[in-house]
This record gives C-alpha cells, structure tokens and sequence, in this order.
C-alpha cells in the first residue's frame, strides 16, 4: 500500500515572475503570479509547479532535472549544453541555468514535461526507496545504468528516473516533490524507512521537510482529512 501520493513540483528562482513565463513554456502550462512568487497550473492540482523566490544563485549542476517532450532540440529561451548528436536527448540550460533534457517529438504534446530525473548513489536503491512510498512499478535499464518508478498515482508524467553519479550532494536542491501522507501514515513513519527531518511544521510553514536517503530534498503535506 502507497505510504504517500504525489503532491505538486516546486522550483525555486532567484526572479520567478521571469522564470515562471519560461517554465510555462516549456512544459505546456498557464501561469499565475503570487506576488514575489508565481506558480503554474495544469489539467489537475497534480500538475502544479510553484515557482518560488530564493536569494541563493544557481552554483552546481542540478541533482533533480526535468526531461520534457520539445519540437525542436533548443527551444526558445533555451541554450544548448550537450554537444550535437551525443545522446538521443539534447541537455540544455533553461530559466537561470537550470539544466533540463529535451526529447524531440513529430507530434508535440499540449503538456509536456516527460520525466523527473535524479541524480543519486545507487539509482535501484533509489528507485526500490521511492516505489515503497509511492506504489507504482519499478525497472532497471537493460545497461543497468539507471532505474524508474511509473504508474505512480496522480504522477503527472510518465515516470521518476533515477540515475547514478559519483558526485556527492553539495546543496539544496532547486527542484523537488511534495507529497501528501496517505491515511493512517506519519512522518515518524518515513524517517523509519530512511528519511530524515529537515525541518518539522513552525510559525511559518505547514509542511515538513525532509530528506530522502541520498539527502535529496522533498516536502510532506498532512492529508486535509487527517
């Protein structure tokens, strides 16, 4: 039984009423702006991607990236970063840098993004972590150089992509998931499997943030019924 569901994306930005347009772009999303921050609406609340203010700049390659479906290799307000032909995918830097993956299609999809990508230790250690929380199903790449969870419920894309890399995690992510405790489920339950408390609800926030065994960030909501 799924411990939790996914929730919603969140990106931070150091100028999100410029990023979010750009964001909006490229995944097939409408924007509304809050203020000092913005966030992007879809087909379900699932789809929701909140844009959120931070003063930190972009500094390390991004552990969490998005892989989205694109009519072209660069799309507006994109600049390549891999080199022509190396992959079946072409890297590019979006809004302030982030990196992100685009996969050409003969017919582009209104909604666009394709997959959420990792970057952890062990991508099966990773991937058998996720699916415990989220249900779904689980694969491993014939190559054995990565691993997925799909089918995950309320998943607004086709799956999460685990991948391995020898780098260690440096800082706070600038992507992650929310995600909402099943019934009956508490945080305490998570950080027996693994997580760790980041930072518990306060003055200020509503959510827990945690992190998950290779120390990538995601935030836990309380179910509105619990």
């Amino acid at each position: 039984m799924p411990l939790v569901t996914w929730k919603d994306l969140c990106i931070v930005a150091g100028d999100p009423a410029s990023a979010a347009p750009s964001w909006a772009a490229l995944l097939g999303l409408d924007v509304v702006l809050d203020g000092d921050d913005a966030h992007l609406v879809g087909p379900t609340p699932g789809h929701t991607v909140w844009v959120n203010r931070v003063p930190e700049p972009k500094t390390v390659k991004d552990r969490v990236h998005l892989d989205v479906h694109a009519a072209e290799e660069v799309p507006p307000g994109t600049s390549r970063l891999s080199a022509e032909g190396a992959f079946r995918w072409t890297v590019v830097a979006g809004p302030e840098g982030d990196e992100l993956c685009t996969f050409v299609r003969d017919v582009v999809p209104a909604y666009r993004l394709y997959e959420v990508c990792v970057d952890v230790v062990d991508h099966g250690a990773a991937a058998a972590w996720w699916q415990g929380l989220w249900g779904g199903r689980g694969g491993t790449d014939a190559d054995g150089g990565f691993s997925w969870v799909e089918d995950v419920p309320g998943l607004p894309c086709e799956g999460v992509v685990f991948c391995s890399v020898p780098e260690p995690k440096t800082v706070k992510n600038r992507i992650h998931w929310d995600v909402t405790l099943e019934q009956g489920v508490q945080v305490d339950h998570l950080v027996e499997l693994g997580a760790t408390v980041l930072r518990r609800p306060d003055d200020e926030i509503v959510w827990t943030v945690m992190a998950d065994p290779d120390g990538n960030e995601f935030c836990v909501f309380e179910r509105a019924d619990a």
